[in-house]
């Protein structure tokens, strides 16, 4: 009886609860108040042991993404004792178990379906590292848009994405679920994926509740290895790493997630200044927190508490509002309320939170909202989204070197196509692809043929990704998926080589499979691995001309590569369409435009290596016989491709900048001209790129920041003139009080293709 007058009681209150749009945009003061209303009214027909349920978030169904597995759930969506739903996606199994929670509960409350919907749901794109890479944030945010159109189809309504940590270290495998280095264009990537998942309105069917991970600092793993310490200055922190985070809080994204690394000697989800100080009551977020997959089990790990009741008590009271998969608050919150360790109030706040969110969703108006089979059969996967991430997939691809015109190929003639990614789909859609079934996926063998028409192709498989059994065994138990060739290395690379010596030009697709990056996916060595390498050495004796297409998660270190391949194309884990855009680019029909987010060292030695760093006291000049600066004894301290670096089939030339001023004084603007001309003969895309240097400041700045950007199209002969405007904003910094100010002083500003071939003009900041 309970349970039926308790939905009665949710469906007269729907009326008064109109949808709901992202944070920032919630201005009618009767929303708000409705939802508070409606929730509390819920509240106050709760058991203890049901305001705990709702903090409980279990996986089951199609995936497993961490070390265990719940238990009994079911059973526990009967008796109240579940929140929300990680893995379980498609209609039918959404709709099976929210039919559990609504009509075998005592109250009815619907459940939250939630998954990793990473670089789209079932029609895949690039990998986020790949996205980024485009510099086009129209086309980031319409990846994120399909990608909730179709997982709300699919039964979802809540997504762990956008990752916003800013990462400077290649050898951490999630580098590739995230921006790259670069915190001012990290928080504008940030901004748009939270738009295009949450769109204008959270209630309706299309869109889906978006989270922000992981908070905070993840990226910056010590050793480049997975859920490692991480340990930084508050300076760094608030400068470098943080801004992304507040982006997304600023866009009005409904959740966070905390991160597995601890914050200044305590664990994210145990962490009450991150979670409580600085995210709610300093930045004034007002979504739920989620813990990352047992984290909170793995507090007693890092020592932050004996056992799970300890720790479960100093999350609560810290701010992580839900529990993923480890029900250490399931387990111990009654015990911890009957002992006074936690109080009914500290729950009633998390549970508020989480209850605040399935209305927001509007899921106390209609729990079936998302589970809607002929929705799903309509959206999933329709020809404008497939042409969307074909489209995608081409921008996100960076030249990274192309000697004498090897690229554009001809659509005649005789092609060597070797490698072990070469007929691959599985590691076209990359790690995190979630729902997408590489079966649908195009390999490169089949983007050719498809878009070359009649063009020969001799091919050879040439090497493994790797020959190392033990990585075998530990890739493959985790759906891996390796196809491995059991000849000799030295048998598949005779054979490599003799087809190319029967073709005009090589094709040779190495690099890692998809799951070498990604979660729990760090790599020490980040060259070519297996014999990919040796494979690239005997194609380099037979003369013919040699175009690497590379497919990684990461930077890697190619310097062998550079200096001998005669092009080599970036095309990262680039989805479902991944064959035909990178033959698309191979063959001209599309003109490359992606830049690079994050640098490429010559060697690991130089990691971590990325763009905006500091000076020394003792930099090095150039000077061979200089020892005492600060430099290697056996590499250059240069990357081998810069931040923001990537060719084009046509050459672009920058004329010199033009300020519209020599000061810029407080709430005023400087506009920054510059002239680009296409000097080519192709029409092409550049990513004109604006940085700015503090010449002196009250603590040392960085020797350049990127500000701002803008992606032209030029045709051949076409000039464009490029204005940015500079005001105060582009010049705070926190002071040594950790002011965020601007000072006085000299500025440079830069204007360039990438971070190192710029123009410089000189500006002064004045207060008065």
């Amino acid at each position: 009886m309970m349970r039926a007058s308790m939905i009665s009681l949710c469906l007269c209150f729907t009326f008064l609860a109109p949808s709901f749009g992202q944070n920032k945009k919630m201005s009618n003061a009767s929303l708000p108040q409705a939802m508070h209303a409606f929730v509390q009214d819920l509240m106050d027909t709760m058991t203890l042991e049901e305001k705990i349920g709702q903090l409980n978030l279990v996986s089951i169904g199609f995936d497993v993404t961490g070390p265990v597995v719940s238990e009994n759930v079911e059973e526990k969506i009967q008796k109240g004792l579940v929140g929300g739903v990680l893995n379980t996606y498609t209609p039918v199994a959404a709709r099976k178990l929210q039919e559990k929670a609504m009509k075998q509960a005592r109250l009815g409350i619907p459940l939250i379906f939630g998954y990793d919907v990473i670089h789209g749901h079932r029609t895949i794109f690039p990998i986020p590292l790949g996205l980024a890479a485009t510099w086009d944030l129209k086309a980031i945010k319409k990846s994120a848009r399909i990608a909730a159109q179709e997982a709300s189809a699919d039964g979802l309504n809540w997504v762990y994405s956008p990752m916003v940590d800013i990462a400077r270290d290649p050898r951490w495998g999630r580098v590739a679920e995230g921006s790259g280095e670069d915190t001012w264009y990290g928080s504008q990537v940030a901004r748009v994926m939270v738009e295009g998942y949450q769109g204008d309105n959270l209630a309706a069917d299309s869109t889906v509740m978006a989270c922000l991970k992981h908070f905070a600092l993840y990226g910056a793993a010590e050793a480049g290895r997975d859920y490692n310490t991480v340990d930084m200055s508050l300076r760094r922190m608030f400068e470098a790493y943080l801004p992304p985070y507040k982006a997304a809080i600023d866009a009005g994204v409904g959740s966070v997630m905390t991160s597995f690394n601890e914050i200044n000697g305590v664990p994210a989800s145990a962490n009450k200044w991150l979670l409580t100080d600085l995210l709610r009551k300093k930045w004034g977020f007002d979504g739920f927190v989620v813990t990352d997959y047992t984290a909170l089990n793995e507090l007693v790990a890092h020592g932050i508490g004996k056992n799970e009741a300890e720790v479960g008590a100093l999350a609560l009271k810290a701010g992580s509002d839900m529990d993923m998969v480890g029900e250490v608050y399931l387990n111990n919150l009654p015990k911890l309320v009957k002992e006074g360790k936690v109080t009914e109030a500290e729950i009633d706040t998390a549970c508020r939170r989480v209850l605040e969110a399935k209305y927001k969703l509007g899921l106390f108006q209609d729990p079936y909202r998302y589970a809607n089979e002929q929705r799903a059969k309509q959206t999933i996967m329709q020809p404008s989204f497939v042409q969307a991430a074909r489209d995608i997939a081409r921008r996100s691809m960076v030249l990274l070197k192309n000697n004498q015109q090897t690229l554009p190929l001809k659509k005649t003639g005789t092609i060597a196509l070797v490698g072990p990614l070469a007929k691959s789909q599985r590691d076209m859609i990359g790690n995190w692809s979630g729902a997408g079934d590489w079966k649908q996926a195009v390999s490169v063998e089949q983007g050719i043929r498809k878009v070359a028409g009649d063009i020969k192709i001799n091919y050879a498989k040439g090497a493994n990704i790797t020959d190392d059994e033990q990585l075998i065994r530990r890739l493959n138990a985790h759906g891996g998926e390796l196809d491995i060739d059991n000849r000799s290395s030295e048998d598949m690379i005779k054979e490599a080589v003799a087809t190319a010596q029967k073709s005009d030009v090589i094709v040779a697709v190495v690099g890692e499979s998809q799951g070498m990056s990604g979660e729990a996916a760090s790599r020490a060595d980040i060259t070519l691995p297996g014999k990919q390498l040796d494979l690239l050495k005997a194609l380099k004796k037979t003369g013919k001309p040699m175009a690497i297409v590379l497919m990684n998660g990461r930077p890697l270190a190619l310097k062998w590569e550079d200096e001998n391949a005669d092009a080599i194309l970036e095309t990262w884990f680039a989805g479902t369409q991944a064959g035909n855009a990178i033959a698309d680019v191979l063959f001209g029909d599309y003109n490359p435009s992606g830049k690079l987010t994050m640098t490429f060292p010559q060697v690991v030695g130089q990691v971590p290596i990325y763009y905006n760093h500091k000076n020394t006291g003792r930099p090095f000049g150039g000077d061979e016989l200089d020892k005492y600066k600060s430099r290697y004894l056996d590499v250059s301290n240069e990357p081998l491709y810069p931040f923001g670096y990537g060719l084009s089939y046509t050459t672009f030339a920058y004329g010199d900048i033009k300020l519209s001023k020599n000061t810029l004084t407080a709430g005023d603007s400087i506009q920054v001209s510059i002239k680009v001309s296409n000097t080519g003969d192709r029409a092409g895309e550049e990513v004109v790129q604006l940085y700015v240097q503090d010449l002196v400041g009250t603590v040392t700045r960085p020797v350049k920041e990127l500000k701002g950007f803008e992606k032209i199209l030029l045709e051949p002969g076409q000039s464009k003139q490029v204005t940015f405007s500079i005001t105060e904003e582009a010049l705070k910094f926190y002071d040594i009080d950790m002011n965020y100010i601007a000072e006085p002083g000299d500025f440079k500003v830069y204007v360039g293709s990438n971070s190192q071939e710029v123009k410089a003009a000189d500006f002064a900041f004045s207060k008065k």
